[in-house]
């Protein structure tokens, strides 16, 4: 029996060996080759592919389409699962690959038809922009022509163990150009806002809901901060130019609750934004101006962004490329970086450039002006992995896609008006800039080659959507912003409310012209702040958006910037990890004048008194002040609101409570569900900090001293496709977490959280970069995960534990500095070359 039980022993170990060497040689057979030679067809000549120890490529070509091509090539080498499920995301195809978890969700977005818009929009491009994309697509098929899809990464060989096996089609240039709709759909400001004061009136009166979307703060202020106005179609500084008086659209009634908010890809609500600023000379230790950028983005396993330099060897009219900075995998150029000569950063401007617009549709036609127009019809027809399909009738109107056929939210607005028609029914209708075919993708190769401020917005014309702040700094020590983008002009309203689509008079009459947008170089106080704040102040005679953030996280920045003339590097690093909560400091002197007697409940109240306001991860008082802010926003408006329009907590919600705070009878502190008692602001002040106390005793601790704010407020990095799989080994594959971080919504260091679900990260930093216009070569930059797409590869989040300690790595960008930091060098040759 002994030896029986020997030799079981030993077979089981050798299926257990077996098992983990199948597993090792399953997991990094898609790991790309980053040192020696390859041999590519259509290159014309030698190209150079260094990478430092991150893994992060810069890549040296002779011409523009060898270099692009070696981008699609590297993209592919780290990023193709990536670039794979985009591109079946913005086609509407994701079931194709992952089942019908995604029908719904590809039936949204082939209503909205991208890939149709980016068809068009390549026919659009000039021959060089065309050549370019085309480069680049060759690129990625070159590295994919050969390989199995288990050899181009782990997901496909996850997948092909439940459904059949996948072979990945060939990269096109559109696949690329989708890619900008995805983005755009993400940016696309108010829409969310549109539907929620509608649903929000099922029921509060109009006049409530709009004081839950208070004016811009008087104290804080506009990224551009000299006042100015439009004069012969050219933006122009006026110290007194006049308002403009804006109307809004109050005939809607009531609205039935809606469900889950409208599909979005990368994620929406609170958090979605980003900080940028510039900071010029005077203001530096060096004299030279320094830029700073961190868009605020869902998070993701791999994480969105990709490290890349791509540099001509000898830059001249025929190669004008020498950039380095953030990329998309999927999309040619650099989107967020710098060159030899200039610098630029983006935030979200929340431009609202996009309207819902009730229809009144009978049969197979709609009202227009009074006669009967026929509805646009065309069918699209889906596969599903395992062999189903499903055809849908896609109907549209002159202002775009019908929605509500699709959509549940979009579908309560309809209804809402549907009682009072008198034939037929309503649908809501979404008319979008981006659905209008805009080549926003010669933008990002123009920037890329700009040398000077006056080709910075030569470039900055061609970005057409998404509408995006655009700071700017260069190595002549200016420094600039300009607000790019197709932006509405509107003959009625402010496209706040869901207007009549059936009356001409809600049409928009072509859009802003460039030249009129906000625009500022070299301003008298020497910075430039943009948090998604507001761009201008009321004197400018247009609606740029209505629903921008109020402007906390950029107050913050301001402050921290004002008075400086020794800023470094270093100290925009400090500042991108600011966690100062201004919404506290309004709010805790109120939480403190409560009477919370002794013991037990003062004891959390307590936490308050030696806080910094500071919301670091290892903070009781962070802990305490978060868990009475969700419970504060609860108490006060959940008896009043829909479920689905409930407060999410970011900065909107300080700019509510604190509109109210000095208002200790108003009307939102009481509590309906109790008819007959008042409730006052004290009593549901101290009711949250009631429940906050049993809330950490239940989830951490009964000590506060033991309560942690990162404790609970966790980043879980997620594969978007095989991380939800509900497998708990599959899971773990792919995803990494959690993390405990500091930081939250509405701060400079935004990692937001959503008070409806709990306390984990929603949005993130997505990166930092620091760019030094002194020296580029100490210029710094991260991102959330790493260069690799491939699970367990060293740089598959490899920079993670960095962002989240909020340091930065260095960012070699000349060719003696990418020298000293190269660790591997991948040369590509064209085929035939010995």
């Amino acid at each position: 029996m002994l030896r029986i039980g020997r030799i079981i022993a030993a077979l089981l170990g050798l299926v257990l060996i077996g098992i983990a060497v199948f597993s090792f040689i399953t997991v990094r057979r898609s790991f790309p080759d980053t040192t020696g030679e390859v041999q590519i067809a259509g290159l014309g000549g030698e190209v150079t592919v260094k990478r430092d120890g991150k893994g992060i490529p810069q890549i040296y070509a002779d011409t523009p389409e060898d270099l692009f091509l070696a981008q699609g090539y590297v993209h592919a080498q780290d990023r193709f699962y990536e670039m794979d499920f985009r591109r079946h995301v913005t086609a509407g195809r994701l079931a194709e690959l992952v089942g019908d978890a995604a029908l719904e969700t590809d039936k949204f977005v082939r209503t909205l038809g991208w890939r149709r818009v980016a068809e068009k929009e390549l026919a659009l491009l000039d021959d060089d922009t065309r050549r370019l994309v085309n480069a680049y697509a060759r690129g990625v098929n070159r590295y994919i022509e050969d390989r199995s899809a288990a050899q181009l990464s782990l997901e496909y060989a996850v997948l092909g163990l439940t459904g059949p096996s996948y072979r990945p089609q060939r990269w096109t240039a559109v696949d690329s150009l989708a890619w900008i709709k995805a983005m755009a759909w993400d940016l696309r400001s108010n829409m969310n806002d549109e539907i929620s004061r509608v649903l929000s009136t099922a029921d509060l009166g109009v006049d409530e809901v709009e004081e839950l979307y208070p004016d811009y703060p008087s104290a804080h202020a506009p990224i551009v901060t000299q006042k100015g106005t439009v004069e012969a179609g050219r933006f122009v500084q006026a110290p007194d130019a006049a308002g403009l008086a804006r109307s809004a659209v109050a005939s809607l009634k009531a609205a039935k609750s809606g469900a889950d908010a409208l599909p979005a890809l990368l994620g929406t609500g609170d958090g979605i934004g980003s900080n940028s600023w510039v900071v010029g000379g005077d203001m530096t230790s060096t004299g030279k101006p320094i830029l700073a950028n961190d868009p605020h983005l869902a998070p993701s396993m791999p994480g969105i962004w990709y490290q890349v330099g791509l540099h001509c060897r000898t830059v001249d009219e025929a190669c004008p490329y020498d950039v380095a900075g953030f990329s998309f995998s999927g999309l040619p150029g650099v989107v967020v970086g710098h060159n030899a000569s200039i610098a630029w950063g983006v935030t979200t401007m929340y431009a609202d450039v996009a309207d819902l617009y009730l229809e009144k549709v009978t049969g197979d036609s709609y009202e227009y002006d009074g006669q009967q127009i026929p509805l646009e019809t065309r069918q699209e027809s889906f596969e599903v992995a395992g062999g189903q399909t499903e055809t849908i009738t896609v109907r549209s109107t002159r202002h775009g896609p019908i929605l509500s056929d699709l959509d549940e939210d979009a579908a309560d607005v309809g209804r809402s008006e549907q009682k009072n028609a008198e034939a037929g029914s309503y649908e809501v209708a979404l008319r979008w800039t981006a659905l209008d075919p805009q080549p926003t993708i010669k933008a990002v190769f123009a920037l890329g080659r700009a040398q000077d401020w006056e080709q910075f917005r030569a470039a900055a014309k061609l970005f057409t959507v998404p509408s995006q702040n655009l700071v700017y700094a260069d190595v002549k020590g200016n420094i600039g912003y300009q607000s790019p983008g197709t932006i509405p002009v509107r003959r009625t309203g402010d496209g706040r409310w869901p207007v009549p689509g059936w009356d001409s008079r809600y049409e928009w009459d072509g859009s802003l012209p460039f030249d009129s947008l906000p625009t500022v170089l070299n301003p008298d106080e020497g910075s430039i702040v943009t948090a998604n704040n507001q761009v201008i102040g009321d004197e400018y005679p247009a609606v740029l958006g209505a629903d921008t953030a109020p402007g906390y996280r950029s107050q913050r920045i301001r402050e921290l910037l004002e008075g400086r003339d020794d800023l470094t590097v270093d100290d925009m690093s400090t500042i991108q990890n600011d966690t100062y909560n201004a919404n506290a400091a309004r709010l805790v002197p109120a939480l403190l004048d409560v009477d919370m007697g002794k013991g037990y409940y003062r004891q959390g109240q307590a936490t308050l008194e030696k806080w910094d306001l500071h919301q670091d991860a290892d903070s009781p008082g962070a802990a305490y002040f978060n868990v009475v802010w969700k419970n504060l926003l609860a108490r006060t408006f959940h008896d009043e609101l829909p479920k689905s329009q409930w407060p999410g907590g970011g900065e909107r919600w300080f700019s509510v409570i604190d509109s109210i705070l000095d208002r200790p009878g108003n009307h939102w502190w009481d509590d309906t569900t109790t008819p007959d008692v008042r409730e006052s602001r004290d009593e549901v002040l101290a009711a949250a900090m009631r429940d906050a106390r049993d809330e950490l005793t239940m989830i951490q601790s009964r000590n506060p001293r033991d309560w942690r704010w990162g404790t609970m407020h966790t980043l879980e990095l997620v594969n978007p496709t095989l991380g939800d799989s509900g497998v708990g080994l599959v899971d773990k594959l792919f995803n990494r977490g959690p993390i405990k971080v500091g930081g939250g919504s509405g701060i400079v260091n935004a990692t937001g959280w959503d008070a409806t679900e709990g306390y984990k990260v929603t949005a993130v930093p997505s990166m930092r970069m620091i760019v030094d216009l002194d020296d580029l070569d100490r210029s710094r930059w991260i991102q959330i995960t790493g260069a690799s797409g491939h699970a367990f590869h060293d740089h598959y989040n490899d920079q993670t534990e960095l962002w989240a300690d909020g340091r930065t790595l260095p960012w070699a960008f000349r060719a003696k500095a990418v020298d000293a930091a190269t660790d591997d060098t991948l040369t590509l040759k064209p085929s035939g070359s010995s």
